[in-house]
């Protein structure tokens, strides 16, 4: 059971991260609109060419509710199929497979997925500190009932640098930790940001002396090891292999996926060093008939350095226990023996919301499509993308393949 493969990504549009005090404010149906256009372009399609539709849903500005028939009216097209997901970080994966999986069944021929996350103009009975407070719980609700409320927040367990830091603190309990590993981590995809002038740290080159020294947010997780968040926003197309025949580039098939949804808060979780990918990837791998040794680059959802050490682990890249060896005795960068998070990773491109997960998206597809320019891999047919939600929460994971 499983997807045929006969849908694939064919275009895509991303604005270039930028400060949230100097990004320009559009209202959230504008840059959908802009990133539709953008990537139709890209694609050499039509706005009347796209009859389905996947949005992000509740950091929408302008409403809570029929957003994706507020956002068809508003871009001037009908589609026979639309969908709000709410998975976080793992939102761009989700909208991948969802708008594959109704091209196979016939629902539509060509999707936008389009997630908008610059800052909107805020109306006169709006409260400018939301973004604040929001980010200062992160992922969990406050609202009365919600579970974290009442057990997880009042203990301090506030946000997401917690919550990893609880996690990387159970994995070293486990089988041992090296600072110098996890440095590697956010060295090697800084290496590769300097081959990505879109790259929030583009021209800033990074040892792993300087992320030992930073600032130790929540320990052993320091503030090099976790992303930046920015503005931005994305979009990619997903259209049947008959549109995917008249675009302009190589198109990056849909050839398996899988998600998993374990828990909310780690604090429930039955294992914290094993988390929902290993049964995403599993699921993703058997339905490609591949295996992860098959795949010639890997963009790998990289909140924190952490959740890049656990991915690898569990999606098959190598033995539980022994990601910290793996990472270590391989060059992750573009020009090494084990291309990851080659446009520099969400650690050294920036996280623009839900919309940062569609970054290892559209590197895959970029790199697929031979458009990388000089981190251009000189062997890319097959590419595991995968995305993370919430506290190692939702996790989902892609086979993209060349044609």
């Amino acid at each position: 059971m499983g997807l045929r493969g006969d849908a694939a990504i064919v275009g895509a549009a991303q604005y270039k991260p930028e400060k949230y005090q100097t990004a320009p404010q559009m209202f959230h149906l504008e840059q959908v609109a802009d990133l539709a256009a953008q990537a139709l372009e890209d694609a050499g399609l039509e706005a009347s060419d796209l009859d389905g539709l996947v949005i992000s849903g509740p950091q929408f500005h302008e409403a809570e509710v029929f957003v994706p028939a507020m956002a068809a009216e508003y871009m001037g097209i009908e589609v026979n199929f639309a969908e709000v997901v709410d998975l976080g970080g793992c939102t761009s994966v989700g909208m991948i497979w969802r708008a594959a999986a109704a091209i196979e069944l016939g629902l539509c021929e060509a999707v936008l997925c389009v997630i908008p996350a610059r800052m909107a103009p805020f109306g006169p009975d709006e409260d400018p500190a939301w973004m604040a407070q929001a980010m200062r719980f992160g992922g969990h609700s406050t609202r009365f009932g919600a579970p974290e409320a009442e057990f997880d927040l009042p203990y301090g367990h506030m946000g997401q640098n917690t919550g990893y830091a609880m996690i990387a603190q159970r994995y070293a309990a486990q089988y041992g930790y090296d600072p110098l590993a996890m440095a590697k981590i956010a060295v090697d995809q800084r290496i590769n940001a300097q081959y990505n002038p879109d790259a929030m740290f583009y021209g800033k080159p990074l040892t792993s002396d300087e992320v030992l020294a930073s600032k130790m947010v929540a320990d052993p997780l320091h503030v090099l090891e976790i992303v930046m968040p920015v503005a931005g926003g994305a979009a990619v197309i997903v259209t049947s292999k008959e549109v995917a025949a008249r675009t302009k580039h190589r198109p990056a098939y849909v050839k398996g996926f899988g998600e998993r949804l374990s828990f909310k808060s780690p604090s429930y979780a039955k294992d914290m060093t094993v988390t929902p990918v290993a049964e995403a990837a599993k699921r993703a791998f058997a339905m490609a008939g591949v295996k992860p040794q098959d795949m010639d680059a890997a963009q790998i959802y990289d909140c924190y350095t952490i959740t890049v050490l656990l991915s690898l682990e569990d999606a098959g890249f190598c033995p539980k226990g022994e990601g910290m060896r793996f990472i270590l005795e391989n060059d992750l960068t573009w020009k090494g023996n084990f291309p990851m998070n080659t446009h520099g990773g969400q650690l050294s491109f920036g996280q623009s919301a839900s919309a940062g997960g569609m970054s290892q998206v559209i590197e895959a597809f970029t790199q697929i499509a031979g458009r990388a320019d000089q981190r251009q891999l000189g062997k890319c047919d097959q590419v595991f993308v995968s995305g993370t939600g919430g506290v190692m929460s939702e996790q989902g994971a892609l086979i993209l393949q060349g044609a």
